[in-house]
């Protein structure tokens, strides 16, 4: 079942153009930032454009428990009036984050150093999900935690009363895992020093910057090595938060395997660390531009326009850029589909954690649907059969994963047949309008 009720079965229907412009939400990943730093600086934040899924949202209920005065004034503009660093206040109820990964890591990271107790829960996914690679680095600070087998929620955590700075070098790229670190050693003395061999999304660093800490990075030979100086007194800011590439992802793709199409995305968030798929889609062969190209908050960000590709061919993703885009691989894979050729995708080994196995969930959804795939721990192949040969007409399963749901959605408005999925409910964890702005656009996606 979907992560907030009875599950909602979804259908997509082969479409005519695309066409219009696809105003997609607020970005998560600082949707998310903006309110726990925001709660942890001294003063009022002010924010607009956040992303009001449920992700999102469980996060802002996580940060008032933690004594900050979060209020919603509508349309996207949100205020957080912080606690300062290290003054959250014991929460009185365990703190659900939902089907949120991101949202549960970083405010584990962000309680770490902090002398409260703090139990976690979350959906079926999400308890499902490991949560010992964050609690294992958060452990070095002098943090406590005991949770299910396995390292998974239901936990509980005991944040360090006397905290020590932490010297970490992260064994998987996990942009969690550093924003966790990073969190954690706000409250400690001293020097908290990350080092991340492979570069993942650096929102984290940019933000904590433009909050007022003291922190730089620095390429070696070990790779990044990030150093934050702890127990800054963080200042509240005005965020004008972008708009999300991962969101961005579908209208695009759509447009570009959808005959006729013509997409205008605005606004999108290009910072370097989350622009893989573009960049991989233009290699593909994609008629994929980048308009009005403008910094907006210290972050890159263009107008996308996306048109129907039919000359696409399949392409090795080079394994050094799923760090950049380990979201969009199942959109990737739908895409793949209409290309002519193979795609593999290698190095990608983080997908069989996320809210799903996302590796195994679109390899059995596409081969119900006619493609072939081929798959191995940390990579998999999709050989593609070029425009008009997708067959679809399968009904796929979207094991609470809002990704998972959207891309087979995607896949059933250029397949030859109707394609569905057991459970759309999950998109509105982080995409809450999908099916109100692919409809706009002219697509035929409809509730069951």
């Amino acid at each position: 079942m979907s992560s907030h009720g009875a599950p909602i079965p979804m259908i997509s229907k082969p479409c005519g153009p695309l066409t219009g412009t696809a105003e997609v939400p607020g970005d998560k990943s600082i949707s998310h930032r903006s309110l726990i730093l925001g709660a942890m600086s001294v003063g009022e934040t002010t924010i607009s454009g956040l992303l009001e899924g449920q992700d999102v949202l469980d996060t802002a209920k996580a940060m008032q428990a933690f004594g900050a005065d979060v209020t919603n004034h509508g349309g996207g503009n949100w205020s957080v009036h912080g606690v300062g660093v290290g003054g959250f206040a014991e929460p009185e109820n365990v703190i659900d984050c939902g089907n949120s990964g991101t949202g549960v890591r970083l405010i584990m990271g962000a309680m770490a150093t902090c002398p409260i107790t703090v139990t976690f829960t979350g959906d079926a996914s999400l308890n499902g999900r490991p949560m010992a690679r964050v609690t294992d680095p958060l452990a070095l600070f002098g943090c406590q935690s005991v949770g299910r087998e396995g390292g998974r929620l239901p936990m509980t955590l005991v944040g360090a009363a006397e905290p020590i700075p932490v010297r970490y070098t992260v064994p998987v790229p996990s942009a969690q895992v550093k924003s966790a670190v990073l969190l954690a050693g706000l409250n400690a003395p001293g020097e908290t020093v990350v080092i991340e061999q492979e570069a993942t999304r650096d929102h984290t660093e940019r933000m904590l910057a433009g909050f007022g800490a003291e922190i730089s990075t620095e390429v070696t030979d070990a790779g990044r090595v990030i150093t934050l100086k702890g127990q800054p007194e963080l200042q509240a800011q005005k965020i004008d938060v972008p708009r999300d590439p991962s969101s961005a992802a579908f209208p695009v793709c759509a447009a570009i395997i959808t005959p006729g199409s013509d997409v205008l995305v605005p606004g999108i968030g290009l910072n370097p660390t989350r622009a893989g798929l573009f960049t991989t889609l233009r290699d593909m062969g994609a008629d994929l531009t980048y308009e009005n190209e403008r910094l907006e908050g210290g972050e890159p960000v263009a107008d996308l326009r996306a048109r129907f590709s039919p000359d696409m061919k399949g392409i090795d993703v080079p394994p050094a850029r799923a760090a950049s885009m380990i979201d969009e691989y199942p959109i990737l894979s739908v895409v793949a589909s209409f290309a002519k050729g193979k795609t593999h995708m290698a190095g990608v080994k983080e997908l069989r954690v996320k809210e799903s196995d996302r590796i195994d969930a679109m390899a059995v959804g596409l081969r119900a649907n006619g493609i072939a795939v081929e798959d191995g721990p940390d990579w998999w192949t999709v050989t593609g059969l070029g425009h008009g040969n997708v067959p679809g007409g399968a009904t796929s399963a979207s094991h609470l994963d809002h990704r998972i749901a959207m891309s087979f959605l995607i896949l059933g408005m250029a397949a030859n047949a109707p394609v569905s999925v057991d459970d759309g409910g999950p998109i509105a964890t982080s995409f809450p309008i999908f099916e109100g702005l692919m409809g706009g656009l002219g697509a035929d996606v409809s509730r069951t």
